[in-house]
């Protein structure tokens, strides 16, 4: 019988050096910075590299024939060939470079959605749901006339299935979007059934992979989903660039989001014929040094493993649930450990989240107050906002630990 190779455990100490943010204080207190949902902090490797490339190779892309252009525009192409792979989408031309995953959303919800929903359609979303993958969706709805339905949450804060066959009989469903990993909460969603509810009803699945593509690993192929959005602000890379994944047939169905340079085949007076895939979808000047960024921060993130960070994170959200716990006045929100990402949202009694945050700052730590664009959940909750603590690869537990001390000065400054 073979022995099975022990998984490689990721070393969260070691991994904190390669970032420069956290070699300062704040208000004299070490940082606790435990707002990666929001963004994550970006490590040395990924800003050398787009430094390398600002000052060795950087002119515009596919346009020039001089050795810059080239050197750029291949920098450009290898980067996308790294999102290729960590997705493990079928084609490299698949990968549409955008500014982020709202972007990625639009795109879909305009290209596809106004030219395939009409009345008697539905778009089916979830209470979980990111407003950027609920807002364009509500909107593009309004546009055409079809309806908007909401797979609802359990009281864990995971998504209540029993009610597919009920949504089913509103209309002809056509599109089914949903996140990966909520934003919120940290739930993990089912989205392999989910994908297959959306296909016998004859829909398109849209998954926000925003969360979960740091975390975890996103396989485009296993997932069987139709479209699906990633941000490399959220994974150690530079904001201002996202992937959009789709399969080529839907792709190349679609009118494209944005008009001008590069997108084009030929254009004349009586008319212009759009450019084949990617280019179709990737007008004007391309987010070059921060695709290279990009890149850097995905061979960062698959030399430490996905499998370690994604097991990683599941200890420290129990570590956190158990150190909270232990609190008095505090509610916690959110399936258990085991079924959720590296996120802890919670309230303090009688404190406004805003207080609670302000006062943590002063500790040293930080965290994100408010409804986190997710303003259709905190209504279920029955709340204005929260209190969300969420973790990465380089978050050690005295930052819980740091977290916890500073809510004991918040309880004991609003005694």
């Amino acid at each position: 019988m073979a022995v099975q190779a022990p998984k490689k455990r990721l070393d969260a100490r070691a991994i904190r050096a390669d970032f420069p943010i956290f070699e300062q204080l704040i208000h004299g207190q070490p940082l606790a910075f435990l707002d990666s949902a929001a963004s994550s902090q970006k490590p040395r490797q990924m800003l050398e590299e787009m430094t390398e490339f600002y000052s060795t190779s950087y002119a515009n892309v596919h346009r020039g024939v001089y050795v810059l252009a080239e050197r750029a525009t291949a920098a450009l192409e290898g980067a996308r060939e790294k999102v290729r792979a960590l997705v493990n989408a079928p084609d490299v031309r698949e990968i549409i470079f955008v500014r982020n995953a709202t972007e990625a959303i639009n795109l879909v919800a305009y290209s596809w959605g106004l030219n395939n929903l009409g009345p008697g359609d539905l778009v089916v979303v979830t209470e979980l749901e990111h407003h950027s993958n609920f807002v364009p969706w509500q909107y593009i709805a309004g546009r055409t006339g079809a309806k908007l339905a909401m797979i609802p949450l359990t009281d864990e804060g995971e998504l209540d299935l029993s009610g597919l066959d009920a949504i089913a009989a509103q209309g002809q469903i056509k599109v089914v979007a949903t996140n990966q990993v909520s934003n919120s909460l940290g739930t993990i969603n089912p989205v392999e059934k989910l994908v297959a509810w959306a296909h016998d009803q004859g829909a398109i699945f849209v998954c926000d992979a925003a969360q979960s593509a740091p975390h975890m690993t996103v396989d485009v192929q296993a997932l069987g989903a139709d479209f699906v959005a990633i941000s490399a602000h959220k994974m150690c890379g530079p904001s201002g660039v996202g992937a959009l994944w789709g399969r080529t047939e839907l792709l190349r169905a679609m009118e494209p989001f944005l008009l001008g340079g590069h997108m084009i085949n030929s254009v004349r007076l009586e008319k212009t014929t759009w450019g084949e895939l990617p280019h179709k979808f990737e007008a004007g000047t391309a987010p070059m040094a921060e695709a290279v960024g990009f890149g850097a921060a995905i061979d960062y993130l698959q030399a430490i493993g996905f499998d370690a960070i994604e097991a990683y994170e599941h200890e420290l959200a129990a570590y956190a649930l158990g150190r909270l716990g232990e609190l008095d006045g505090l509610t916690l929100y959110g399936p258990p450990a085991d079924r959720r990402a590296g996120i802890v949202s919670f309230n303090v009694e009688g404190v406004h989240p805003h207080d609670v945050a302000q006062i943590l700052d002063m500790q040293g730590v930080a965290i994100r107050a408010g409804h986190h664009c997710c303003q259709p959940l905190m209504q279920k909750l029955g709340v204005a906002a929260t209190n969300r603590a969420s973790f990465y690869l380089y978050t050690v537990r005295e930052e819980i630990d740091q977290l916890v001390e500073g809510l004991h000065t918040v309880r004991k400054v609003f005694a």
